[in-house]
């Protein structure tokens, strides 16, 4: 059964810990839809220095705790949530394989905003992942995770590898991208949840232009020839999507788009002062909304976290 109540700090016993770096769609196109309802997509994703935190040990019997900023909004549905099917889904696959999987005490720190857009719950599945393969000792062949990804989540495929990427088909079709520069950013959210299936729902066009990625030396003027096709229905949904894209461009963002369903924004900044500032005086402006100063990742991270 799991527990939800967070424990006192940090567990002393804790062996393995991974961070599931908060997702960031540069770009997303939506290019059309399959027989299954289900939409094709064309990404540019990176990842930011930022998210939440799984700590994990072996336990005498599966625990499941959960803290942070926006832990108390998962409480209710702990035991659906993703990190947990992660478990199962892992458990189920190690053992058939012929590995052991014992019972393990899990941790999980949410400090990013819910359903906001920016792959939370499926960069928690994928730490989940990530740190119960190294706690349990059991190496699983690339397709058998995948596999074990795809059916968590499109998203879960592309938090797994946790670098900048190219996305196609609904997001499980992967291809590094290793020449894109690290990015100084501000994350912005203004703690409205958005339904992506209502956002998908008031799509416009479900058949666009498909991405098109070539390298510059200026890569906020290659960014502004990609779009993302959600944005539009998404700012009908919740207004205050419209107001934080003018927030960060006041605040003298480069480039500034939403990523993924929203509401989460995010601008580009000259320098990594220039994000700390500009997200200083924007939570001064509006302290009930999130905002966050980080750095995106490069090819070059991968593998080196």
């Amino acid at each position: 059964m799991a527990d939800t109540g967070a424990p006192p700090g940090i567990d002393p016993g804790v062996a393995i810990s991974e961070d599931a770096f908060a997702k960031i769609n540069l770009a997303l196109h939506v290019t059309g839809q399959r027989s299954d309802g289900y939409h094709l997509l064309e990404m540019l994703v990176t990842f930011a220095r930022c998210g939440d935190r799984l700590d994990f040990a072996e336990a005498t019997a599966d625990e499941f705790h959960i803290s942070g900023r926006f832990g108390d909004a998962l409480q209710g549905d702990a035991r659906t949530n993703l990190v947990l099917q992660a478990r199962d889904a892992l458990r189920a696959a190690v053992i058939k394989a012929g590995g052991t999987s014992p019972a393990v005490r899990i941790h999980l720190r949410k400090d990013l905003p819910i359903a906001s857009g920016i792959g939370g719950g499926s960069a928690d599945a994928a730490a989940a992942l990530r740190g119960l393969l190294r706690l349990w000792g059991t190496p699983l062949p690339a397709d058998t995770l995948d596999a074990i990804a795809v059916r968590l989540g499109a998203d879960v495929s592309m938090c797994l590898a946790s670098r900048p990427l190219i996305a196609r088909g609904i997001g499980e079709k992967i291809e590094p991208v290793d020449d894109l520069p690290a990015f100084h950013i501000v994350l912005a959210n203004p703690l409205k949840r958005v339904s992506t299936p209502e956002v998908f729902q008031r799509l416009d066009g479900k058949t666009n232009g498909r991405l098109a990625v070539a390298p510059r030396a200026s890569w906020p003027a290659a960014l502004a020839d990609m779009r993302n096709d959600l944005e539009a229905p998404a700012r009908a949904l919740v207004p205050e999507i419209a107001e934080l894209s003018t927030m960060l461009d006041e605040a003298g963002a480069l480039f500034v788009r939403m990523s993924g369903s929203g509401a989460t924004c995010f601008g580009i900044f000259n320098s990594h002062a220039d994000s700390v500032a500009a997200a200083d005086r924007l939570q001064k402006l509006r302290p009930d909304w999130y905002f966050e100063a980080t750095e995106t990742m490069t090819g070059d991270d991968h593998g080196r976290r």
